[in-house]
């Protein structure tokens, strides 16, 4: 197996069911082994607000209470990944739907109570991932389909944050096969304004990222998966690039859109 590229989809393109149709078309047609990794969180925030339960995020992270990690297994595990698996079976690209708890694909501990106490949320490393498990169903023609539910060894569930699911999952696959990571959104990568869709930033390095950091460039919800790209490419993956799902197919060529990380 030459390589396994890590797709990460989440924003505005899960919310839209065209975005979302649109995205999985095109990437129905790549011809290269893939592993989409999902996120959700404006759908499960839906749910629980017409449910009378108010979403906390702190940092771009979830606090996952009881009542909110039964909602989000049921979405994330059940009505997004199983629509997903099926859209991308119909369009004639085989897809198996997981979640990691499923295969034990992904072994996970509780979020140990800091600063703040996140509540049911979780954590992995590339040592708990089934790498094996993954690269099996690749090999046999399948496109995992994972949502980013896991348990622990005492069978707890744990909602875990999905750029760290698509990072981790990334670099544990990095030791047995060649890795890429691609996080789609709806922006055309990281923005230098955020109130400015062209102002993408090309390249983000060990060098300018503590600098634009410093100055408070960065959103909220963009950290974590910064935080996670720079983890992953410090772990031997090939690439990580951030960008644009309408691009998904430059990702693979050599002229990439969105921003690259590297070290």
């Amino acid at each position: 197996m030459e390589e396994i590229n890590i797709v990460k989809i989440g924003g505005k393109v899960i919310d839209n069911e065209d975005e979302r149709n649109k995205f999985l078309a095109k990437l129905s047609g790549i011809k290269k082994n893939i592993i989409l990794v999902h996120g959700g969180g404006k759908v499960a925030n839906q749910i629980l607000t017409s449910m009378g339960i108010e979403p906390v995020m702190v940092g771009g992270r979830r606090i996952t209470d009881a009542e909110t990690l039964k909602v989000v297994t049921m979405v994330y595990a059940g009505l997004i990944n199983k629509t997903i698996a099926a859209r991308l079976n119909s369009l004639g690209r085989p897809a198996v739907g997981l979640s990691g708890v499923d295969g034990t694909l992904l072994d996970a501990v509780k979020r140990p109570v800091k600063d703040i106490d996140y509540g049911f949320a979780g954590d992995i490393t590339s040592e708990g991932v089934n790498a094996q498990l993954l690269i099996n169903l690749v090999k046999d023609g399948y496109t995992p389909v994972i949502a980013t539910i896991a348990a622990d060894k005492n069978a707890q569930l744990l909602n875990i944050n999905a750029d760290t699911v698509a990072s981790t999952l990334t670099a544990g696959l990095a030791k047995h096969v060649k890795t890429n990571l691609f996080f789609c959104f709806e922006k055309k990568g990281v923005l230098m304004d955020a109130n400015d869709d062209n102002s993408v930033i090309p390249l983000l390095n060990t060098q300018n990222y503590p600098e634009l950091s410093a100055k408070g460039i960065f959103s909220e919800g963009m950290i974590p998966k910064l935080e996670n790209a720079f983890r992953t490419v410090n772990q031997g993956v090939q690439k990580v690039i951030i960008g644009n799902s309408n691009d998904v197919e430059k990702f693979f060529e050599a002229e990439y859109a969105g921003t690259l990380i590297c070290k």
